[in-house]
């Protein structure tokens, strides 16, 4: 496979700083020579800068921080992804906080709207990241990405994937949410997105669960985008997030989920965020997130 990395080095989104500093550490675990080791043909590691917070003297909007910044980083975002995938490269983007995700999948969405086609989403997280401004405690903007994409926030956001949101309801699946703030309950709801807490996961199995989350988002799609959050992932085995919850999933329960997208899906992107490497462990999330990787582009045990 042909696949195009970007590193985004951005922490302006999250309510802690040092996810900037994630895309290093995940290469400092390996990830370009594994990759290759895998027999894949990789593009040059390409950065995206972004103002520190240091260098901004007004958040601005208290409800949506730093939006002119993220707005800007977003959208160079979208259109090296959108650049890269007309030239039949894959876009595997290393964040970062999860607010990159508006740039990542709205670059997607642009090229397959073209071709008449959708773009599928399986986005691994806590949290349904399904805030608006109107409805985050905090006006952190990492909280407000899937929401953005599904066309609810600031038009700024919004407008990134074109004159139409970047995502349908019907396409997206949030797999291992078990910390949902009350206001995006309304909006997860009113739009329909299918979200797998993990409570239904130990309920039903989470291969049962994964293989019903895939044909949902593939039945209209042209492919998935695999969004991974690593606070997906339970504290004790991915403890470098900024906003960990207990009960996550396990470490197979995650590679699970990037073999499955793999074997049973075409995969269109995938983006890995929310490393830390500030509140890491000798780098243990970090060397984690080259494993998922590897497996969501094809390695397996045998």
């Amino acid at each position: 496979m042909k696949i195009e990395i970007t590193n985004v080095h951005l922490d302006l989104g999250a309510g802690r700083r040092g996810t900037d500093m994630g895309p290093s550490a995940i290469h400092v675990a390996g990830l370009v020579p594994r990759l290759r080791a895998c027999g894949h043909d990789l593009a040059l590691v390409e950065p995206i800068e972004v103002y520190n917070q240091e260098g901004i003297e007004d958040p601005g909007d208290p409800n949506a921080r730093f939006l002119e910044a993220i707005t800007r980083t977003c959208g160079r975002l979208a259109d090296r992804v959108e650049a890269g995938a007309r030239n039949g490269w894959t876009p595997l983007v290393l964040g970062g906080d999860h607010a990159q995700a508006i740039g990542t999948i709205s670059g997607l969405s642009r090229v397959y709207r073209e071709r008449e086609q959708r773009v599928g989403v399986i986005w691994v997280d806590a949290h349904t990241d399904m805030n608006t401004p109107e409805t985050s405690p905090t006006g952190n903007i990492h909280g407000m990405p899937l929401a953005a994409l599904l066309g609810h926030g600031r038009p700024e956001l919004v407008g990134l994937a074109g004159d139409q949101p970047a995502l349908r309801p019907e396409d997206v699946a949030i797999i291992g949410a078990r910390d949902v703030d009350a206001g995006e309950v309304g909006l997860v709801k009113e739009l329909g997105v299918r979200v797998y807490t993990m409570s239904e996961l130990d309920q039903r199995g989470t291969a049962v669960c994964l293989s019903e989350a895939i044909q949902r988002v593939t039945a209209h799609t042209a492919g998935i985008h695999l969004s991974f959050d690593l606070d997906g992932v339970d504290p004790q085995h991915a403890p470098g997030v900024g906003t960990p919850v207990p009960g996550g999933l396990t470490v197979r329960e995650s590679h699970l989920i990037c073999e499955t997208v793999h074997r049973h899906a075409k995969l269109l992107g995938m983006e890995m965020v929310e490393l830390n490497p500030t509140l890491d462990h000798r780098n243990k999330t970090g060397e984690l997130a080259v494993w998922l990787i590897l497996s969501a582009f094809g390695k397996t045990i045998l």
